[in-house]
Order: C-alpha cells, then sequence, then structure tokens
C-alpha cells in the first residue's frame, strides 16, 4: 500500500458527505466543519473582499477574526468573517466591495 500524505488520511479521518455552497455563481464544495476561508482556499480563492479605499485584493490573513481582511458577505449579509464563519448548504457568497453596503446607498 502506498503512503497517501492528504491530511485527511494522516489522521485516519472519515469526513461526512460534502455539500455545495456558491461562490459568485460558482459552485464549490464544502465539507462539515470547514470555515468559507477553508473552502474558498480550497478552491484556490485567496481574494475576496477589496478594500473601501483603494479597492486592493483582500482575503484571510490571521485565520482567527483578529484582523477582518477576509470579510465577506454570505447570503446578502456583509461584512462576515470568512475565517470563523462555518460553511453550510447551500450558502450564497459574494465578493465584497469596500463596506459591504453599496447597494444600500441612495
Amino acid at each position: 500500500m502506498s503512503p497517501d500524505p492528504s491530511p485527511q488520511a494522516l489522521v485516519r479521518a472519515e469526513p461526512e458527505a460534502s455539500f455545495e455552497v456558491i461562490f459568485d455563481g460558482r459552485p464549490l464544495t464544502a465539507l462539515p466543519g470547514q470555515s468559507l476561508a477553508a473552502v474558498l482556499w480550497n478552491a484556490g480563492i485567496l481574494a475576496w473582499r477589496t478594500t473601501r479605499g483603494s479597492g486592493a485584493p483582500r482575503g484571510a490573513f490571521c485565520g482567527i477574526g483578529a484582523c477582518y481582511d477576509c470579510l465577506l458577505t454570505v447570503n446578502g449579509r456583509p461584512n462576515q468573517r470568512a475565517c470563523l464563519v462555518p460553511a453550510r448548504p447551500g450558502d450564497i457568497l459574494t465578493t465584497q466591495e469596500g463596506t459591504g453596503h453599496a447597494d444600500l446607498a441612495v
């Protein structure tokens, strides 16, 4: 038997069935217990927010909810910390621009 270097194999994990979330119209696979940041990273997505001043791309930085670089709009609710929010089946995730409240401006 050849060794499998995957983290799941190393810890002999048997995760529950995967499910789907949608990011900017693109279906992504998620596992129970994964944070939204982990789901995005797994899909190769490293930035999902732009800053309000310069429009610079941002993604996860600290991974513990302290830096607020990973803000994401989840199910229409802006400013959710992707590193702290667990993925749930059917979540709709969208890139957040600036403060996440542009659609509220009159």
